[in-house]
């Protein structure tokens, strides 16, 4: 019972500690991209690979933003990495995708991408590729000193409260945050169907 007392300590730690600022940056711009009509583009990889999914429903469905993640297709994503390398994969998907102005790159990570080390260099690329193309890049991610938190227009960190834990609460706060943000009145287009039957 030690480490389940610990454990759930450090998440109520975690989310006292998320920067309230930061989170309304985020929000700011993805209200922004959604005015514009732009589309939101979710990279993530292991575990947030599968947050991105998930996250991509939500966008659609409760905010209205047309949203994609790459590894929704599996098809495509191993062709790539297995033609042209898994550096390049997701850099090249949004290639693909014509990722212009007025759309949005959301990283969910926990180290952010790090080249020098060959840690998520694929989100690396595609962070690059996305400046270069002129959309906005945003994160919730693990760590400050990371490629995602050092390029972003706005970024959320989870703290590190537990450096052995900091995986499962990363990964654990990108869904608390995205659901934050697709349940802020500036964001939500649509009733949740839970909450609309209790109305």
């Amino acid at each position: 019972m030690d480490f389940v007392e610990r454990y759930l300590s450090e998440v109520a730690e975690v989310a006292g500690r998320i920067d309230r600022e930061a989170v309304g940056h985020l929000i700011n711009v993805l209200a922004d991209v959604g005015e514009r009509g732009g589309r939101l583009f979710i990279l993530g990889v292991g575990g947030s690979a599968g947050n991105a999914s998930h996250a991509v429903n939500d966008f659609r469905k409760i905010v209205g933003i047309e949203a994609y993640t790459p590894t929704d297709n599996v098809s495509e994503l191993t062709a790539r990495i297995n033609d042209d390398g898994w550096d390049s994969s997701f850099a090249n998907w949004l290639r693909g995708s014509r990722l212009g102005e007025r759309d949005c790159v959301l990283i969910f990570s926990v180290g952010g991408g790090d080249a020098e080390r060959n840690v998520s260099t694929n989100l690396v690329r595609a962070i690059e590729y996305a400046k270069s193309a002129g959309a906005r890049v945003c994160g919730i991610v693990g760590r400050s000193g990371g490629f995602t938190a050092k390029m972003a227009d706005a970024c959320v960190i989870v703290p590190t409260v537990n450096p052995q834990t900091m995986t499962p609460h990363t990964e654990a706060f990108q869904a608390v945050i995205w659901h934050l943000l697709v349940s802020h009145p500036r964001l939500q287009a649509a009733p949740m169907k839970w909450e609309s039957l209790d109305r």
